[in-house]
């Protein structure tokens, strides 16, 4: 079956690859059904995958024109019990059950936590999930090697089986040793966005954000309770968020995951800063070639609300139907974007700009785009703030980032309704004029509008100079 081009929406696709989506046809269909960013998961995989799959990237890139982005989504600390001699057992309901730090084989009255950590922090009262909250003991008794606990919700429990620990605050860093091994071979390789996990207080944030540095953007996971309470600050120190709803969805109560997803996004937005909904998003097409009706509706949520992005996991990655998946997710987005409340809400929900000159030129750009009914906004960006700033506005028409760089070009492929494009360094824009034929010129690139159409242009004085973003231009399509 041939690949279709995709319809060009403003929300984005983030596709996760895969055993399903390594070679290099299913990625080109990938692109060309619609995912903007690739997602390489280091739990999964060794750096040789990592490192062909990325190869296979850049080489659809290079084909098919434009940008594409690749996050690099760290493992982040495992927290499991160990083993157990017949494999498992089964927890009952009112039983006792110990968790200690002794390595011997488990039954129906003990385990190992290899966790010293997790035991130095809990209180009587603490609640531990495990096996993805299908079963949850509370503490009775804290001693210093085990947890005496009483059985919530019982039944079967494996080995190897992952623990949430929901109420308490754990002293375990953000970064495993593995995952610092894994980012540095992610950001030698040239990923454009680093995704953390298990972020829990702002110092985490910031470990990363040493380590890596300007390389590339960092983008938080929010999948623990304690990072929703330090939201505001967390999110002050990344680039982009993610609202991680599988693990989110194990420690906070199911009804209070939809009003976090929403949390994130409007903090998220008033930010400036990209934020994408991911988990289960199209579950069943792992299996099926169509998603269920309350998947679509799932999908059409995180449009409304006004994320940036959408991702696709197992269904992309390990999936039987890795292009329809992206396919359907981007005819969903496609047709909430062609609605007039759609639209409507994008309107009711813009913020007033921030107290400084870049934020004030952005808002005026949607301002005059929306006005006028240009057919594009185009951003002189140097490192994609700009761009980030004006999309933020949720305008109406396409906005267009114009960057010196493909590095900032790959950054800009995360963010609402930017098409980025490479201005060639042989002919750098150093006037007025030549901005506008260069504008021009992209706008005839990217296909939108047509002769007499107008658009809008954002750039700074002195061109080239990053940060200077105080100009405002309105020309017409020759």
């Amino acid at each position: 079956m041939p690949a279709q081009h995709a319809l060009q929406c403003r929300t984005k696709i983030v596709a996760t690859l895969g055993p399903a989506s390594s070679d290099y046809e299913t990625i080109r269909d990938l692109a060309l059904a619609g995912a903007d960013v690739f997602r390489f998961n280091f739990s999964h995989g060794t750096h040789q995958d990592h490192a062909a799959r990325h190869a296979v990237v850049r080489r659809v890139e290079a084909e098919l024109g434009g940008a594409i982005g690749i996050l690099a989504d760290m493992q982040g600390p495992k927290l499991r019990v160990g083993k157990f001699a017949q494999g498992r057992v089964t927890l009952v309901a009112g039983a006792l059950f110990s968790l200690d730090l002794s390595d011997q084989l488990g039954d129906e009255t003990r385990v190992q936590l290899p966790h010293p950590e997790i035991i130095a922090v809990a209180k009587a009262g603490s609640r531990l999930l495990m096996d993805d909250g299908k079963l949850a003991v509370v503490v009775e008794k804290v001693f210093p090697d085990r947890l005496e606990t009483r059985v919530e919700i019982g039944g079967v429990l494996s080995n190897n089986k992952g623990v949430n620990v929901p109420d308490v605050t754990l002293p375990i860093p953000a970064l495993t040793e593995k995952d610092r091994k894994d980012l540095e071979f992610a950001l030698g390789l040239g990923v454009d966005y680093v995704a953390l996990s298990f972020v829990q207080r702002p110092e985490d944030v910031s470990e990363a954000r040493t380590l890596i540095g300007e390389r590339a953007n960092l983008l938080v996971k929010l999948e623990k309770p304690q990072a929703m309470e330090n939201l505001e600050a967390i999110l002050a120190l990344t680039d982009a968020v993610m609202v991680a709803r599988g693990d989110l969805g194990v420690e906070l109560p199911p009804e209070n995951v939809p009003l976090a997803q929403k949390r994130i996004i409007r903090l998220a937005r008033k930010l400036g800063k990209p934020v994408v909904v991911a988990t289960q998003m199209l579950e069943s097409m792992i299996s099926s070639p169509t998603p269920t009706r309350a998947e679509a509706s799932d999908v059409a949520t995180a449009v409304f609300d006004g994320a940036d992005a959408v991702m696709l996991s197992a269904e992309s990655a390990a999936g039987q139907y890795p292009r329809e998946a992206v396919q359907i997710m981007n005819r969903i987005i496609w047709r909430i974007e062609q609605d007039p409340e759609w639209q409507s809400s994008m309107a009711v929900a813009r913020l007033a700009p921030e107290d400084y000159v870049a934020d004030a030129i952005a808002s005026a750009a949607q301002q005059v785009a929306d006005t006028i009914k240009a057919a594009a906004i185009v951003a002189y960006t140097h490192r994609g703030a700009t761009a980030f700033r004006i999309a933020r506005e949720r305008p109406l028409c396409p906005v267009l980032g114009v960057t010196p760089t493909q590095q900032a070009a790959r950054r800009m492929a995360l963010v609402w309704g930017v098409q980025a494009f490479v201005q060639e360094s042989s002919n750098p824009v150093t006037s007025v004029e030549a901005m506008v034929e260069t504008a021009q010129a992209v706008v005839a690139k990217a296909r939108v509008g047509s002769t007499g159409n107008t658009i809008v242009i954002a750039a700074g004085l002195p061109f080239g100079v990053a940060g200077s973003t105080n100009l405002l231009r309105v020309a017409k399509i020759p």
